[in-house]
């Protein structure tokens, strides 16, 4: 008879999130005020960027991130915008360098020292105009180095050769109406997109064409997001004619139909999702929620697995995502967010519990690596590669030294012969009882006690062996249920 499995496996069931401490936090920052269904904040290993507030124009802070604590005010700036900043995101493939868009209707590369800024950066490395109003969505192409796509309130998609300051493709007759959000797929192929029309887009740059749409994808009026998932797949976030929050899975080939679709609540802020493509794990988090929900995508119903929430007091004003290639891969770490409050940017760790010490393979398959797979001439050629990957093992550090200790307490008799390795004699056999009478009955009594308490202490020996494997045996059986 078989019993259907109640909760099920999966390695991220116990995936749970803890802000750190206080210290460790960025305080006193002046998170920008905008209108702008913009995460307003870019991570990287070496440097966090938040968008402030500023007067006469538009900002950004840039942060080394061990530079936690209270910032002070005078903390110089990225101020060359003549507009508030709209977006920013950091290049995949150099860590030092970032591009934003502004209100001023301009796009600007700049270049951040290693150290971080001891002066306010004025001048960018490169200004790229073309955009009519103003510029809310940027995002680097994950593969081709340099390459950059921007999307503007005038509904018009560009896509940049940053190295040269040109306009590689201009998009601008395949959106009615304002460009919510755009996502590249793994390789870079393709990106979809979702518009105020209420239609997500599959677009291929280099031909300008939309491979497949879908239609009032989700039926409320307010903002929706579509993002590639690794396989393809397409992951959208949304509203219900009902105003219900809407998470929905589609299939690339066939867009007419949801693969499965959830109502999460009513709540009124956009949700923005973040995927790690690595575990297949979503991240949602709404611009004013106190929460953060994840799930994980699979093969089997309901493909979108309900995992845990992370509940904190403050609503979030937006959020910062970690690339894997920055996680501490020693505390099994799995994801980082940077919420941010209204005066305050606070990290969020997401773990995974584990008792052992050892390097999770599980956990951290190669993932994509700061190297560019394809050079920006290549990627408009037709060239297309994935991203080139790398392994976390290096950045693994064993966390406790074990030093070699040896207990030279013998708990057998100490008449045992010298010369035996300590191994054998724990396990070694009584010596056998002659059958020859003894010369002397107090010789023979005295080697009968010596017999009897050598096996008295090894039956002890023996117990405590089989607890031991019972234990280890147990452990084994909960690490490979993924319990661990």
């Amino acid at each position: 008879m078989s019993f259907r499995k109640v909760v099920r496996q999966s390695k991220f069931r116990h995936v749970f999130g803890q802000p750190v401490k206080n210290d460790q936090c960025y305080d006193d920052i002046r998170v920008s005020r905008v209108t702008w269904d913009s995460t307003f904040c870019a991570v990287n290993p070496k440097f966090m960027a938040v968008i402030v507030e500023a007067s006469g124009g538009g900002a950004f802070l840039v942060l080394p991130l061990h530079k936690t604590g209270r910032i002070d005010k005078s903390y110089p700036t990225v101020c060359g915008h003549t507009g508030p900043v709209l977006d920013i995101d950091w290049c995949p493939h150099n860590d030092n360098v970032i591009a934003s868009g502004s209100e001023d209707c301009t796009v600007m590369v700049w270049q951040i020292p290693d150290n971080g800024l001891t002066l306010p950066l004025t001048e960018p490395v490169v200004v790229l105009e073309g955009h009519s109003k103003r510029v809310g969505i940027i995002t680097w192409h994950p593969t081709a180095r340099n390459v950059l796509l921007s999307a503007g309130c005038d509904n018009v998609v560009i896509i940049w050769n940053v190295g040269t300051a040109e306009e590689l493709y201009r998009l601008d007759d395949l959106h009615p109406d304002l460009i919510y959000n755009v996502s590249w797929n793994r390789d870079g192929s393709l990106f979809c997109s979702a518009c105020k029309d209420k239609t997500v887009r599959i677009i291929d740059p280099r031909r300008g064409l939309v491979v497949a749409e879908k239609e009032r994808a989700h039926e409320g009026a307010r903002p929706m997001r579509a993002i590639f998932l690794a396989d393809g797949k397409i992951f959208t976030t949304g509203f219900s004619r009902m105003s219900e929050r809407q998470l929905a899975l589609w299939g690339p080939d066939n867009l007419e139909e949801p693969i499965t679709q959830q109502e999460l609540d009513s709540s009124n802020g956009a949700l923005l999702p973040f995927y790690d493509p690595d575990t297949n794990v979503v991240y949602v988090c709404g611009k004013g929620d106190s929460s953060i929900r994840y799930f994980e995508i699979t093969e089997e119903p309901p493909y979108i697995h309900f995992l845990n929430t992370f509940t904190s007091k403050e609503p979030q004003r937006g959020m910062g995502w970690m690339p894997k290639r920055g996680l501490d891969v020693n505390k099994c770490e799995i994801a980082r967010f940077y919420k941010l409050h209204e005066r305050k940017c606070e990290p969020i760790i997401m773990t995974v519990p584990r008792k052992s010490d050892l390097f999770q393979d599980d956990l951290y398959p190669d993932t994509a690596g700061p190297e560019a797979a394809i050079e920006a001439e290549d990627w408009v050629a037709g060239n297309t590669a994935g991203p080139v990957l790398i392994s976390l093992r290096e950045a693994y550090v064993p966390t406790k030294q074990r030093d070699l200790k040896v207990n030279k307490k013998n708990v057998l008799h100490e008449s045992r012969p010298a010369s035996r390795p300590c191994s054998a004699a724990r396990l070694s056999a009584p010596p056998a009882l002659t059958t020859s009478m003894p010369t002397a009955t107090g010789q023979g009594s005295g080697r009968l006690e010596e017999v009897l308490q050598e096996l008295k202490n090894l039956r002890v020996v023996v117990a405590e062996q089989g607890e031991r494997i019972a234990k280890l045996e147990q452990q084994l059986s909960s690490m490979e249920n993924g319990d661990v």
